[in-house]
């Protein structure tokens, strides 16, 4: 197991929980999507993972570093990287190239590699040829994918987007989350942290969080279909499956649940030929 949690509590002020007795488990090569309204402990949760924050109570292990032993946090955050909401508060150079050296510079990464691995990770994320334009003149979503960009060169187990996608218009959105899946077929690790349900449908699994605990943790169309789950969870179901709920209380029902607008297509397709 890549991260093993149990009995996990947090509080930002010594009173409230913004966490209260989370266990995880996530596999090595997993994609595994955490859904919550906003203050559901999502955040919380995964800034545990890379010790941005400390862990007050229970236990957590992730990649067999265990965290209530703090000699081992430098390479803890090499290991785990996190990819922010906001791009810009992870740019410090005034090139692409140069703001990725700078974090393989402070982990010591020997000087003749750092170039290569630059171009590497610009490859990954299809920025090449951008190494020295200034950050303020990219995109949304090419902020986002160079801030990536940073963060692999380091060459992480476990990549955490922490509502990487809550800034960018929907090009940027589908550009971020293009990547998220060609990292995943890569056999990366990935965790993204998000209120957007349309982005967990494609996630081997679901986490659904509400004020600091797991509500429910399975496969997309176990979560998402859910309406009694979703509704605790403060959350609307993907719009397909609201117009499936809404075409069965008319009269019309569809052999199957659909996730995306591509199976709700399919299902209509397929009622309309037997009729």
């Amino acid at each position: 197991m890549l991260v093993e949690g149990k009995n996990i509590s947090f509080s930002y002020d010594g009173f409230s929980l913004a966490l209260r007795d989370v266990a995880i488990k996530i596999e090595k090569g997993e994609f595994l999507v955490i859904l919550g309204a906003n203050g559901a402990g999502k955040s919380t949760l995964v800034k545990h993972f890379n010790a941005l924050l400390p862990l007050e109570q229970g236990e957590l292990r992730v990649a067999q570093i265990d965290l209530r032993d703090e000699k081992d946090i430098w390479l803890l955050r090499r290991l785990c990287g996190m990819v922010f909401q906001n791009p810009d508060n992870q740019f410090v150079s005034s090139t692409v190239e140069e703001d990725i050296a700078f974090g393989l510079e402070n982990y010591e990464a020997p000087r003749d590699e750092i170039p290569e691995r630059v171009r590497a990770a610009l490859a990954l994320v299809e920025m090449g040829g951008y190494e020295k334009r200034a950050p303020d003149t990219l995109s949304g979503g090419q902020k986002q994918r160079v801030a990536l960009a940073g963060v692999l060169a380091l060459e992480p187990e476990i990549i955490i987007f922490d509502e990487a996608t809550a800034m960018l218009d929907p090009s940027g959105r589908q550009e971020v989350l293009a990547i998220m899946d060609k990292l995943h077929k890569a056999g990366k690790t990935i965790i993204a942290i998000t209120h957007y349900v349309e982005e967990a449908v494609a996630a081997d699994k679901v986490i659904l969080m509400q004020k600091g605990r797991i509500l429910a943790c399975g496969s997309p169309e176990a979560i998402l279909t859910d309406l009694d789950l979703m509704k605790a969870a403060e959350l609307l179901p993907p719009l397909p499956v609201r117009l499936y709920h809404d075409l069965r209380q008319a009269g019309v029902h569809l052999k199957n649940c659909p996730l995306t607008n591509e199976e709700l297509v399919k299902e209509i397709w397929q009622l309309k030929s037997k009729t």
